[in-house]
C-alpha cells in the first residue's frame, strides 16, 4: 500500500543536479520530464538523522556501513517528491498556482479517491470577461473552463492551512515551460578581503517557496511482522518533525518545508 507525504516548501530549495553547465549550477530533474523534484534519499537522509532511538532507526531505514559491518534493508521506502502545483506571478491576480493534466494524473495515481480529471485551462477564479495575466504569457478569458471541485487536487484541509487559492490548469507543454521559466535563479559571487570578486560567479537555481510536492511512502519486503509497528512509528516521525531543513544551504534560511500526512 502506497501512502503519500506533502512538502510545502517554505524557503526556496535546492537539491544538486548530476551536471553543472557554464556558471549555472542545476537542480536534481527527472529524465524524461526536465521537470524538478527531490530525490528521495535527501528526504530519507534528514529523516533518519532526526531518529535519535538507534533501534528504531536501523528497523525504519535500515542500516549504513558506518552503523555495523553488514548492510540491511529497513522497513520504511520513500519515493522521490514531485511538484503537484508551483506558484508563478501573475501581473493580475498576484500569484496563480499552476499545474497540468500529466502531473495532476501523477498524484491520481497514488490516491484512494478518484475525482474527474479537470480539461486544460481549468481555474477556479475566472469570471468570464477578464485575460489573465502570467509571467509573459496572456491566456484570454474564452479559453479557460471554470473549475468548482479544485479542493480535491489538494490535501484534506490543505486549502485553508495554506495560501493556494488561485489554481490554473495548463497543458503539459505551457506548464513545463511556465515551470522552468518561475525556477529561482541567484547570482552567487565570492569577495576577496577587500570586498573585490574573487574570481567570476554563477547562477544557482531552486524550486520557489510555497510550491506543493508530494511523495509516497510504503513497508519494504523486509518488513515482515513488523509492518504495522513500523508505520506507527514512521507517522510518529512525521508528526514530531513538522518542520524540516533538506537541500543544504541552511545558514541562508534555505530549503526549509513543512511536511504533512
Amino acid at each position: 500500500m502506497m501512502n503519500s507525504i506533502y512538502l510545502y516548501l517554505l524557503s526556496p530549495l535546492h537539491t544538486g543536479g548530476t551536471t553543472q553547465e557554464g556558471n549555472l549550477l542545476g537542480i536534481a530533474r527527472e529524465s524524461h520530464t526536465n521537470l524538478p523534484y527531490i530525490p528521495s534519499s535527501t528526504v530519507r537522509g534528514r529523516l533518519r538523522a532526526n531518529v535519535t532511538n538507534k533501534d528504531v532507526k536501523f528497523r525504519l531505514f535500515g542500516t549504513d556501513l558506518k552503523d555495523s559491518q553488514q548492510l540491511e534493508q529497513g522497513d520504511i521506502w520513500i519515493g522521490d517528491a514531485s511538484i503537484l502545483w508551483l506558484p508563478v506571478p501573475s501581473l493580475s491576480h498576484s500569484v496563480i498556482w499552476i499545474s497540468c493534466p500529466m502531473l495532476l494524473k501523477r498524484w491520481l495515481r497514488v490516491q484512494n479517491t478518484n475525482p474527474r480529471l479537470p480539461t486544460d485551462y481549468s481555474c477556479n477564479f475566472t469570471d468570464g470577461k477578464n485575460p489573465i495575466y502570467l509571467k509573459d504569457a496572456i491566456i484570454q478569458p474564452n479559453k479557460l473552463q471554470k473549475w468548482s471541485d479544485w479542493h480535491q487536487f489538494l490535501p484534506k484541509g490543505m486549502s485553508e492551512s495554506f495560501d493556494i487559492n488561485r489554481v490554473l490548469v495548463l497543458p503539459d507543454q505551457h506548464c513545463n515551460t511556465l515551470i522552468q521559466m518561475s525556477l529561482w535563479r541567484q547570482v552567487k559571487i565570492k569577495l576577496d578581503e577587500h570586498k573585490s570578486v574573487e574570481g567570476g560567479f554563477r547562477y544557482e537555481e531552486a524550486i520557489p517557496p510555497d510550491t506543493l510536492m508530494y511523495l509516497t511512502w510504503g513497508n519494504t519486503s523486509q518488513a515482515n511482522g513488523t509492518s504495522k509497528q513500523s508505520s506507527e512509528d514512521f507517522e510518529q516521525l512525521i508528526a514530531a518533525n513538522e518542520i524540516l531543513q533538506i537541500g543544504g544551504q541552511e545558514s541562508l534560511g534555505r530549503g526549509f518545508v513543512q511536511i504533512m500526512n
